[in-house]
């Protein structure tokens, strides 16, 4: 008799997990959907943008408002769900267009000079990108003679693969080299460390340098005294091959400003290629500076334009190249930054939130924003053998 009582009661309990199921699915699948889309539905690769943004009106409310990141071309699908006037909850579906109509970047001015007899592939060294397109098809129209000195009027072109085009007329300069019969004694054009801390140091700057192996043995005891307030070290690169190297002076120039109380800033010099690449760097990068009280940020530098080409990156991966390479430090509790002149900070990289400008002049005409302006590569400073970047620090600019 229990038994079929059990077994009643299991019936019942079936049945009305069924029919409730069941009449849900029918509340749902009649549910009353209302939604009215704005009439363009086409966005620009690269765009960033909340799914209300599509919705002039809805009977009843967004769930949800997700960002959504348009990183691909052609049709995309969005989907949200939000809750009726009836109170019920229903799905909703639509597809936006993602296009792409910017056009390609030649870097070329009005003239390009070449040595005679030059092995040269100007599709390969003349920077030819485009924010989505990695690999745009270039070349080069018009007729020269590498071989013969000359002036040859000529047009290179770009075309993604949208079919936006670009193009520059340039004229190629094919020289003749000099062959001087003496070395003349260089002068010393260098201007000293003392002159830029006159000229720009206030209470809200300071005036410091950056430093590799390239200036060999430094005198930090030397730094210390004329007044240098920061130093920013390479930590390190990579070879040819691939193989990470650490800077051969970064211990020991870590080492004496940490003796000297100099606050320490450290860069990369990066040859990444691909996100991937860029957060390994990162966290290399991470690995060297263990153990060491890093005051200032860790500093993404990428400087490969002339071999850009060879690269087959388009602007916006590269720019994805930066932001893993500074999240990556950030999520350890440092401050990431981008390293680069005027120029590309202009024309390639997107806005960064900690920018170290490079702008070699007096007074610079950058808009953005930045911490750090290297102004020159020709400094002189006491207890640095040769030229040395000198840069100003804005500790509060945020």
């Amino acid at each position: 008799m229990k038994k079929k009582v059990c077994l009643i009661v299991i019936c019942c309990i079936v049945f009305v997990v069924g029919f409730v199921k069941l009449y849900q699915y029918i509340r749902v699948k009649n549910a009353k959907v209302e939604v009215t889309l704005v009439d363009d539905l086409t966005v620009e690769f690269g765009e960033q943008r909340r799914i209300s943004d599509f919705i002039v009106k809805m009977n009843g409310d967004q769930m949800k408002d997700q960002e959504v990141l348009f990183d691909q071309l052609g049709k995309k699908e969005i989907s949200f769900v939000y809750t009726n006037d009836d109170h019920i909850k229903v799905q909703y579906q639509f597809f936006v267009e993602v296009v792409d109509t910017m056009k390609p970047l030649i870097w070329l001015g009005s003239q390009y000079r070449v040595k005679k007899d030059s092995d040269i592939d100007f599709t390969k060294v003349i920077l030819c990108g485009d924010n989505s397109d990695p690999s745009p098809k270039c070349f080069v129209e018009g007729s020269y003679d590498i071989h013969t000195p000359g002036e040859y009027p000529l047009t290179f072109k770009a075309i993604d693969s949208s079919g936006n085009e670009s193009e520059q007329k340039f004229i190629l300069n094919v020289y003749e080299p000099v062959i001087e019969d003496k070395e003349e004694e260089m002068e010393d054009t260098r201007i000293d460390f003392l002159e830029y801390v006159k000229n720009y140091k206030n209470e809200n700057t300071k005036i410091g340098i950056d430093l590799s192996s390239h200036q060999g043995d430094v005198d930090f005891e030397k730094l210390k005294n004329t007044g240098v307030e920061f130093v920013i070290l390479r930590v390190g690169s990579k070879s040819g091959k691939g193989k990470f190297f650490l800077d051969q002076k970064f211990k020991r120039n870590m080492e004496l400003a940490k003796k000297y109380d100099i606050p320490v800033g450290v860069y990369f010099y990066s040859y990444a290629e691909n996100v991937f690449d860029a957060k390994k760097e990162a966290l290399w990068v991470l690995k060297q500076i263990k153990g060491y009280n890093i005051e200032l940020p860790i500093v993404f530098d990428w400087e490969e334009w002339h071999y850009f080409n060879y690269y087959h990156l388009s602007f916006y991966e590269l720019n994805r190249m930066a932001s893993s390479f500074i999240k990556t430090v950030e999520d350890s509790s440092y401050q990431g930054m981008l390293y680069s002149s005027k120029a590309y900070l202009e024309s390639i990289w997107e806005p960064f939130d900690h920018v170290w400008l490079a702008h070699y002049t007096s007074q610079t005409s950058y808009e953005g924003t930045y911490d750090f302006w290297q102004l020159t590569s020709n400094g002189k400073v006491d207890g640095v053998e040769g030229p040395v970047d000198i840069n100003i620090y804005y500790p509060k600019r945020k």
